[in-house]
């Protein structure tokens, strides 16, 4: 079955389009945290109608959600929303292509972290993997204006921002996983179905308190900017339903290492789209990201 395939692609296609999105309301009209709560709070809505629809057509009734599906749940929440906002604050820094480049370090600091906490081998082949991308960070971590030697680069504003969203979407990603794990040997469709409606319910809830504390107006905001928002809410929605289906058909490093797509399709964005200029050393160094992630996913 090759229905993996057209699947991933989508999820690429669907989480290209929500960045472009969250560029554009970020650059024009929100913070990156309005930004950011633009996603989950248009999301929610169809998730949870997906989910009771499913429900009812099916039978079925939810499952019971202990203390540790929480706690894993709200690890990956908080952690997935500090990672969003890094990634959008990461546009006003660095053009879109290469914010999209920096936040793919997620693959690699996953192996870490799931190293760390979980215990998940890595191959030697892995860590070559890993230390090509290390190259590939290094190489985009020098602003084109910028002068001085490459280590003096990490610390920019852009390079902490994009190492950090990497790194936060990997405990995402680690949590995500632990939180679905607790719900036993229910079919891999209703687990995902059930773990997403959960976490962007509390995410919606968090940014919504966030925000009336500490962006005071952001929130009616992020209500009159609807009309491009709520695209924000259903290509979020697309690309995540799109990402769980082709973890339930195929192999989730063969479907990461099909995702890095993305990266391509973020380079036509950032040229077509919003007229930004790639450098031939960000092209470099998104290539040599490229070979570490394809070869990281061929390792695991």
């Amino acid at each position: 079955m090759l229905t993996w395939i057209p699947v991933t692609l989508a999820a690429a296609t669907f989480q290209t389009l929500r960045f472009m999105l969250q560029k554009v309301l970020s650059s024009v009209t929100l913070s990156p945290g309005g930004a950011t709560f633009a996603r989950f709070a248009y999301s929610a809505p169809f998730i949870l109608s997906g989910l009771a629809i499913y429900l009812w057509l099916s039978g079925q009734s939810l499952p019971h959600l202990g203390l540790q599906f929480w706690i894993f749940g709200l690890i990956g929440s908080v952690s997935q929303i500090l990672a969003t906002v890094c990634v959008v604050s990461l546009f006003k820094q660095r053009n879109f292509a290469v914010g999209i480049t920096f936040k793919k370090t997620e693959v690699i600091q996953t192996a870490i972290v799931g190293l760390v906490i979980l215990g998940d081998g890595i191959s030697a082949w892995g860590w070559v993997a890993i230390l090509i991308g290390l190259c590939a960070v290094l190489v985009l971590s020098k602003p084109p204006e910028a002068s001085g030697a490459w280590w003096t680069h990490l610390t920019n504003k852009a390079s902490k921002l994009g190492l950090g969203a990497g790194v936060l979407f990997a405990f995402s990603a680690v949590s995500y996983r632990g939180a679905s794990l607790q719900l036993g040997d229910l079919a891999p469709v209703f687990r995902a179905g059930v773990t997403l409606a959960a976490v962007v319910s509390l995410q919606t809830v968090l940014m919504l308190i966030w925000l009336a504390l500490r962006e005071k107006g952001e929130i009616m905001r992020v209500w009159q900017a609807r009309r491009v928002a709520v695209w924000v809410g259903l290509t979020s929605l697309g690309g995540s339903f799109c990402w769980f289906w082709a973890f339930t058909l195929q192999n989730a490093a063969y479907v990461k290492a099909l995702g890095q797509v993305e990266l391509l399709l973020s380079v036509l964005a950032s040229v077509l789209f919003f007229k930004e200029k790639i450098s031939r050393r960000e092209m470099a160094g998104m290539a040599l990201l490229v070979l570490s992630i394809l070869a990281l996913g061929l390792a695991i």
